[in-house]
């Protein structure tokens, strides 16, 4: 990934934002055998690849597990796994896992501490209660590191752009529509890319797309390939692409120009969607406060909405004010 200081577009990896990271795996990515790792992801063989892959995701895990359950978890040869610890740098798969703790020592975040701590505590925990933890634990990883700078580009970058495109398949097709409602205001054309219509219909829209605009494309595991066709699509025709995902390691972060991590560890669900909704939340605030010109968008917008809430002139009355009515009509009476 790339930002607005970074390399040319034809770069054969894009390196994460410095400070842009806001998940452990993100973090971790950032580490110089992170980095090495998103190398061997971005250009090795399918056999490296998958393991690259795997260590970028479970960096936590890999740290309690013998060479053999290792190749197992990458469907690969133990043979395969110590040629790929040779390959980058390590003398054997001992001293790769050995690297690897030394690097998330320092890289603890608060999701990877309370993951340690349902461990211990097994069947203790609800899974209600499980899944909400993991949900605000998600979130607080995702603020503490999360790059300002980062965000006020994209918003830059939407507050420019001629058309803002928002692309999400599946679960993340309704964070798609979420983001579309709160761009709406505050930028001159917005598209829904997929809508109702599935991958015809996002090809469709995206067919008009050129350099002055911008796609924001949304997803988390499972990753569908609809979504990373269309958005190299995109890049090819010079547009500018905002990933909202989970990791360095998704495959839509080393086409984006600019890229929002969310953690979205589950103990159940493949992702978990809290931190994106927050993370749109937050982008939507940013860009209302961008401005002298938003604000005065923002507020325009409540006069008129407030008109047809509950209690509004045009909505129905509220209870203080029927009362009041009642009131009135028993005095006139």
């Amino acid at each position: 990934m790339k930002s607005s200081a970074s390399p040319a577009r034809n770069s054969s990896l894009r390196t994460p934002v410095a400070g842009a990271l806001s998940s452990p795996d993100a973090a971790f990515a950032q580490s110089p055998l992170g980095q090495t790792l998103m190398h061997v992801l971005a250009g090795g063989s399918a056999s490296q690849r998958q393991i690259a892959d795997y260590l970028l995701r479970n960096q936590m895990r890999v740290t309690a597990l013998g060479i053999e359950e290792l190749a197992d978890s990458c469907q690969v040869s133990t043979a395969t796994i110590s040629r790929f610890a040779r390959d980058i740098g390590q003398k054997n798969y001992s001293a790769m896992r050995s690297a690897m703790a030394e690097t998330l020592q320092s890289l603890l975040q608060p999701v990877d501490k309370l993951r340690l701590t349902i461990e211990r505590r097994a069947r203790a925990t609800s899974p209600i209660t499980e899944s909400l933890e993991y949900a605000a634990a998600n979130i607080a990883a995702t603020s503490d590191a999360l790059s300002p700078p980062t965000m006020q580009a994209v918003v830059r970058r939407l507050t420019r752009a001629r058309v803002v495109y928002v692309m999400g398949f599946g679960l993340s097709a309704n964070l798609a529509g979420m983001l579309v409602q709160h761009l709406q205001p505050f930028c001159p054309h917005v598209v829904e890319v997929v809508g109702i219509g599935g991958s015809e219909v996002a090809a469709g829209h995206l067919v008009n797309l050129t350099a002055h605009d911008v796609l924001v494309v949304i997803s988390f595991p499972r990753y569908t390939l609809d979504c990373i066709g269309l958005a190299s699509f995109a890049r090819d025709r010079g547009a500018c692409i905002v990933a909202l995902t989970d990791s360095p390691a998704s495959p839509l972060a080393e086409l984006a120009d600019h890229a929002l991590y969310a953690q979205s560890t589950h103990p159940v669900l493949p992702s978990s969607a809290s931190t994106a909704l927050a993370m749109i939340e937050a982008l939507a605030v940013a860009l209302m406060v961008s401005n002298k010109k938003n604000v005065e968008k923002a507020a325009r917008l409540s006069d008129v909405i407030a008109a047809y809430l509950y209690g509004g002139e045009h909505g129905v009355p509220g209870p203080r004010k029927a009362v009041s009515r009642q009131r009135k009509a028993v005095q006139k009476s």
